[in-house]
């Protein structure tokens, strides 16, 4: 496991039990862009076989699961898992331990795929490490669903950038005052299309005033 991601690991399962407050800013354009993604997610899943990575607390899991056919979620926190698992999320999920770029443990192949605001955590060097391996679990023409944040000055703490380094952070403060720099990028229409569209095919890419979506098949 790289450092970068023993960080993320670390930050993200302090931060468990006041994750979902992002979610609950008195924000209408925000909610509204939330809403936007629950129903094209829900549209995109009916009667699939899901995998999602980086599940977290399970709140996006929550929104397709009466609609999907199965679903597996995974998260490499712990912490974050029993927070998903302790809402008692009713059949067909199935929760998992797993690292993003290794998912061979995960048992099964998916005809879709779900990983909501996990793109903008990778180091921009291991995008098509994450890419390769989630889509091997994929069947062929699989549907993929993603969504991450806008940059917005002064939203989620102070944007750092480093000399010779191309990704980006945030200085973020937890309720318990304690101070993490986390890995963050950001990305433009256009470069999710140059990411996505050489290994993809209908990609759909939508950037909002607060967050982005995509979809594509494989």
């Amino acid at each position: 496991m790289s450092s970068a991601t023993n960080t993320l690991e670390r930050y993200y399962s302090r931060r468990a039990q006041e994750y979902e407050q992002i979610y609950l800013r008195d924000d209408p354009i925000r909610q509204g862009e939330q809403t936007a993604i629950a129903a094209e997610m829900r549209k995109i899943f009916q009667n699939r076989r899901v995998l999602e990575t980086a599940c977290g607390t399970g709140f996006w899991t929550e929104k397709i699961v009466d609609v999907a056919e199965h679903l597996v979620a995974t998260d490499l926190s712990q912490e974050m898992l029993a927070i998903a698992r302790s809402k008692k999320i009713l059949n067909p999920v199935e929760f998992h331990q797993a690292d993003a770029y290794q998912l061979g443990s995960v048992p099964g192949i998916f005809d879709a795929g779900l990983a909501n605001f996990w793109f903008s955590h990778m180091p921009k060097v291991r995008i098509a490490e994450f890419l390769d391996e989630f889509h091997k679990k994929l069947s062929k023409g699989a549907v993929v669903f993603m969504a991450d944040n806008v940059y917005i000055p002064g939203i989620g703490g102070e944007l750092v950038t480093r000399p010779g380094i191309e990704d980006t952070f945030k200085l973020r403060e937890l309720s318990d005052g304690s101070k993490h720099e986390v890995l963050k990028n950001y990305y433009s229409a256009d470069q999710l299309q140059n990411i996505f569209a050489p290994r993809t095919r209908d990609l759909k890419i939508h950037v909002g005033q607060c967050l982005w979506w995509i979809s594509y098949a494989l």
